[in-house]
């Protein structure tokens, strides 16, 4: 009975960060529409790898959820450390954007809105793997206790 009823609670919390993730996705496209047509800053790269590596760690987190594999949840948490890096990279640069050009300060602020979405939505992919550790062991621990992690 206790298995069941992890598995309720790990499917409730996880279609409730999977909201989240949609609510951050959103967040995303309108930054997209309030760009227009203004030029980047500079070439994207970091940004395009942020969004491939929360793909990965989505699919990775479900599955592991499907398989109810704890060892795989913990690997989703582990990829985290470089969305974070990517943020923080990201984050440096555009800053220095902005203070060598005031003039540039809303197109590098867009384009850290859609890096911080980005790395809410890794947030939200751990959250999945934890719940998963929570379905397999029913023990609820925090996986990431990094720069980003929730105090």
């Amino acid at each position: 009975m206790a298995t069941d009823l992890r598995t309720i609670v790990a499917a409730m919390n996880i279609v409730s960060d999977i909201e989240r993730m949609a609510d951050h996705a959103a967040g995303i496209a309108k930054v997209v529409v309030k760009m227009g047509g203004e030029p980047l800053l500079k070439p994207l790269i970091d940004i395009p790898r942020m969004a491939d590596e929360c793909r990965v760690m989505i699919t990775r987190a479900l599955d592991a959820y499907v398989a109810r594999d704890a060892d795989s949840a913990h690997d989703v948490a582990a990829r985290d450390d470089e969305i974070d890096e990517l943020y923080q990279q990201i984050f440096r640069e555009l800053v220095t954007f902005m203070l060598e050009d005031p003039r540039a300060v809303s197109r590098a602020l867009y384009l850290l809105f859609a890096a911080h979405n980005l790395e809410r939505i890794g947030d939200r992919a751990v959250n999945i793997a934890e719940r998963v550790i929570f379905l397999t062991s029913g023990e609820m621990k925090e996986l990431n206790a990094g720069p980003f992690a929730p105090m």
